[in-house]
């Protein structure tokens, strides 16, 4: 289970330093042309790895009714509103709204899948929330200018979560990192097309950006989206959406971490404190402590 944890870790540390990523390339390209492309290039990137692995194969009939549920929500949706509420919000509110995706799920996982949570992981998630909070807020923008691009961003976040119950399904019978090769080559299709009747022309100005940002363009679809959902798809298929989602508060911290680094801002004392919720609301709602604690129960009880 430590295992899953840490790769759950790792996925979220490349999500993270993927926004300030995306925030750059927006600068460059529009929304939905910039993420057909990139998302696709994840998809080949996850064929290839795999196919080294030999682990791709045809899907049958049914699971490609999970692939195509799950590059609607997963991809399509997820990445269209992200990119475009990216392109209209700040990277604070964006943050904030994306770390209701832990909750989001232990509800959606609750009422879908008849999978409650144990109280001790409700409180974890309610604990880390509250550390976006206090992490977001810390940014001095707070709610202000709350707009069109908000309700982007938790369409995006909303259709993610609804495609972890998919992949949980569909995991069942088909690899997860298989499904993630085919939803992201799918739907970065889908994408493709809406992007010729949305942003006309936008394939042009490829010619036109500067070596930084193919370096960019590279590292955010092979790592961030290729690794990360590839990563991420697996854990939820070992552990289930619930579990694995509240690892998505870490999302935030290794965001607000990359966003100093890469865009300089500024990281102060509330930063810190609303870290600390993250960690111990990750530890609380994932099992980790409970998991802990059942050990060394029995072993007490042994000796």
């Amino acid at each position: 289970m430590w295992k899953i944890y840490i790769l759950l870790t790792t996925t979220m540390l490349l999500w993270g330093l993927n926004l300030p990523m995306l925030k750059y390339m927006l600068e460059y390209m529009h929304p939905v042309t910039m993420t057909a492309l990139r998302v696709f290039t994840a998809g080949i990137t996850v064929f290839t790895i795999l196919g080294a692995l030999k682990l791709v194969r045809l899907p049958t009939k049914k699971e490609w009714t999970y692939i195509i549920g799950g590059a609607a929500l997963n991809v399509v949706l997820h990445h269209y509103f992200l990119n475009m509420g990216l392109f209209r919000t700040s990277g604070t509110n964006a943050s904030l709204i994306l770390g209701t995706g832990p909750v989001l799920t232990a509800i959606c996982t609750a009422l879908i899948l008849r999978n409650y949570p144990t109280k001790v992981q409700w409180i974890g998630a309610v604990v880390g929330f509250i550390g976006i909070g206090s992490v977001v807020l810390a940014g001095g923008e707070g709610f202000t200018g709350l707009k069109l691009g908000d309700a982007f961003i938790f369409i995006s976040i909303l259709a993610q979560v609804l495609s972890f119950l998919v992949i949980a399904k569909a995991a069942r019978t088909l690899d997860p990192r298989l499904l993630t090769a085919y939803m992201l080559t799918t739907g970065s299709l889908i994408l493709f097309v809406i992007s010729l009747i949305q942003e006309p022309g936008e394939l042009m100005k490829f010619t036109t950006v500067p070596q930084s940002f193919w370096a960019v363009f590279a590292t955010s679809a092979i790592l961030g989206t290729a690794v990360g959902h590839m990563l991420y798809n697996y854990s939820v298929g070992q552990v289930g959406p619930a579990k694995a989602a509240i690892f998505m508060n870490l999302n935030t911290l290794f965001a607000l971490v990359g966003s100093a680094i890469f865009l300089g801002e500024i990281i102060t004392s509330r930063h810190l404190f609303g870290f600390v919720l993250i960690i111990i609301g990750v530890i609380l709602g994932s099992g980790a402590a409970e998991d802990l604690w059942k050990k060394r129960k029995i072993k007490a009880e042994s000796s």
